[in-house]
């Protein structure tokens, strides 16, 4: 039953993920832990961390 169900979330991956655009319209902005704006490049793939803090 678990690979029967994690290969149908595999192929949905795939299917999903072949449905997008090549290049995103816009730019990715983000802001860092000081305010500041981080925009990410578009002419090669990013790979980014997204690391969240609870106070």
């Amino acid at each position: 039953m678990k690979l029967k169900l994690l290969l149908l979330l595999l192929i949905s991956a795939v299917v999903i993920s072949g449905c997008g655009t090549e290049k995103m319209s816009e730019p990715t902005t983000l802001l860092n832990q000081d305010k500041q704006e981080v925009a990410f490049p578009q002419e090669k793939p990013v790979l980014f961390f997204f690391i969240t803090t609870y106070t």
